[in-house]
């Protein structure tokens, strides 16, 4: 028998390449009738001939790869043993055979599993069991590569949209914010793309309330977990009282353990042990006066000299309670304490998530910390507050210099 020409395949899309039809290919195909001599004859008259199926009737039943028959063909009196013996003596009899329809990523897998030999003789692509036409394992490289490419740009797509989403969640709370306090900072930088720390600011006729919220995670997680924070405070603030922080910060922690099902009332024992950091802050324009409840976030009171003999600032740092909002640890009925406090005139206040006191940086590798902060509060005090700000993150990107930014930033500041 003849050697037979496979029908051409159908043309392969431009697009990114789908399943094993994608990758098919056209060869010359051989019937286990043929001699060893017929398929080097072939060999010989195609040179960019890599493999030859052998087909018996319409089933695939092997490959015969150039590389290996050449060699084996070429040692001393093989031609004259196997010359006009079948061709199924030089034969891989168990190649790789994959369905059209069989998707890309399944592919690469069987490919994995076959072994080298898949990427250097490639593949038999059957419709039904019957022969159809060949696929390159190179092919299979390039369009697994391709895949994983379109992939990764559809999830940085999304990941894009979600950051002008969470952007829009703060855009309220930054007008709000500008158009009520003029003397004010607020930098927020996520680790990522987008990330897990969140600012809300509501003004009211007699004050404003002020919530610095630093999510479980960063990144996508940390996002997910800022939209369902974003939604229960927002939900609180219409109905609830924001001049009682504390009582604010209990029911979002009972309202967090039940959507996380961290209640202990579901069959699995608890659900995921996520939570958040935050300070809660009223702030009552005409008193002058500021309550706040703070969950293991610190708040950093700056006050201005008392007499000419006090030193020129003094700076306060106000510990938050040491429970953070929901995690499984946190019990279903705590209760924060409000804080108050009348500011004196000229006095700041300064409320920044964990991202910059836990970075590590400078010579030593160490944390930037507390003490570093207060001491550029200290320095700066007399600057506006987003010149300070500038000023700090500034220090900031200094003293990190290569180290790996750790998690999300949130500084923000306020001088009424």
């Amino acid at each position: 028998m003849s050697p037979d020409q496979a029908s051409p395949a159908p043309k392969r899309s431009a697009t990114t390449p789908n399943t094993a039809f994608d990758l098919k290919k056209s060869t010359l195909v051989a019937s286990p009738e043929l001699f060893s001599d017929d398929i080097l004859h072939l060999f010989h008259e195609h040179a960019a001939l890599d493999v030859i199926p052998i087909v018996e009737d319409t089933l695939p039943i092997g490959l015969v790869n150039r590389h290996v028959f050449m060699n084996e063909m070429a040692r001393p009196y093989m031609r004259e043993i196997y010359g006009r013996k079948s061709c199924i003596a030089f034969m891989d009899k168990q190649p790789l055979i994959v369905e059209e329809n069989t998707p890309i990523q399944e592919l690469s897998f069987r490919a994995l599993a076959a072994g080298q030999k898949a990427l250097s003789d490639g593949f038999i692509i059957v419709k039904n069991g019957a022969y159809t036409g060949v696929g390159s394992g190179f092919d299979l490289v390039d369009a697994v590569t391709k895949l994983q490419a379109e992939k990764s740009r559809m999830v940085m797509e999304s990941i894009e949209y979600a950051s002008v989403i969470q952007k829009s969640f703060l855009r309220p709370s930054q007008r709000d914010l500008a158009a009520c306090l003029p003397d004010h900072v607020l930098l927020w930088e996520p680790r990522d793309v987008v990330g897990g720390d969140f600012f809300v600011f509501r003004h009211f006729d007699d004050g404003f309330f002020i919530a610095v919220i630093d999510c479980t995670g960063h990144g996508v997680p940390g996002a997910f977990m800022t939209l369902i924070m974003a939604s229960l405070l927002d939900r609180l603030l219409q109905h609830g009282n924001p001049r009682d922080p504390a009582s604010v910060m209990a029911e979002m922690n009972r309202m967090v353990k039940s959507i996380l099902a961290q209640d202990g009332k579901h069959e699995d024992g608890g659900g995921s042990d996520d939570g958040m950091d935050t300070a809660f802050v009223w702030f009552n324009t005409a008193q002058r006066s500021m309550t706040w409840a703070a969950a293991k976030t610190p708040l950093f009171i700056v006050e201005p000299a008392s007499s000419d003999a006090a030193p020129p600032v003094k700076v306060e740092q106000i510990n938050g309670d040491r429970m953070g909002v929901g995690y499984r640890t946190t019990p279903m009925s705590h209760a924060w304490i409000n804080h108050n406090l009348n500011l004196a005139p000229g006095s700041s206040v300064f409320i920044t998530t964990d991202g910059i006191i836990d970075q590590p940086g400078g010579a030593k590798r160490i944390a930037f910390g507390k003490k570093r902060l207060k001491n550029m509060l200290t320095e700066h005090h007399s600057l506006p507050l987003m010149a300070q700000g500038s000023r700090i993150m500034q220090a900031f990107g200094t003293y990190q210099g290569e180290q790996t930014r750790r998690d999300d930033v949130t500084f923000f500041g306020f001088r009424p």
